[in-house]
């Protein structure tokens, strides 16, 4: 008689996804490649999740449920709320890492875009980032960071585009690190903002 196979959390899973879908485009994986990963049979993701679709869909909606949680984390691991804004940079341009990293996101994003209940996650998560970033900036204008007179929503918006931009901008031109790129993309957006 065979063992039992293991149980997986959905965050175990989704964290096996996660390696295997920065590696791979969405259509050079399968289930089964997931199910090895998390060390679980293809059989056991079917019958959670039903599909490659229905486990990419459950992946974005708990990725948008997670957005408070991700900034709470980096603001408990940083001094200022600017400082906890530069690191959501240095995570974002964590997509450009690796031989083909940005090429897989932007191949993922262009199903988000064109999947409606991909789509309907992405917005929710991209609605929750500009409100944690003007909270970030709002904090920053309480803690003297920023000029007390500054339109946090209209620059929460500045540097979400900043952001956007500035790694696909990266991928043109590949000088130094994304990283790096990103951080001065965003305190030049920032710089005018800064109280004197």
């Amino acid at each position: 008689m065979s063992p039992r196979p293991r149980k997986a959390s959905d965050e175990e899973i989704f964290a096996a996804a996660q390696r295997i879908m920065s590696r791979l485009g969405p259509a050079q994986w399968t289930l089964a490649d997931i199910a090895a990963e998390a060390g679980l049979t293809a059989g056991a993701l079917v019958q959670r999740f039903g599909s490659k679709h229905g486990l990419m869909v459950a992946m974005t909606e708990q990725l948008a449920d997670a957005t408070p949680m991700m900034f709470a984390e980096l603001r408990a691991a940083h001094p200022s709320p600017l400082a906890t804004l530069r690191a959501y940079a240095e995570c974002m341009a964590q997509m450009g890492e690796g031989p083909g990293g940005l090429a897989h996101h932007l191949a993922y994003l262009q199903l988000d875009l064109t999947d409606p209940e991909l789509h309907r996650h992405v917005r929710e998560q991209a609605r929750a980032t500009r409100a944690e970033i003007r909270e970030l900036l709002d904090e920053a204008a309480a803690a003297g960071e920023l000029a007390p007179e500054v339109d946090t929503g209209a620059l929460a918006r500045a540097v979400e585009v900043t952001l956007s931009g500035s790694l696909m901008t990266w991928a043109f031109y590949q000088e130094g690190s994304a990283a790096s790129w990103l951080r001065e993309d965003l305190d030049a957006v920032l710089h005018p903002a800064l109280a004197q």
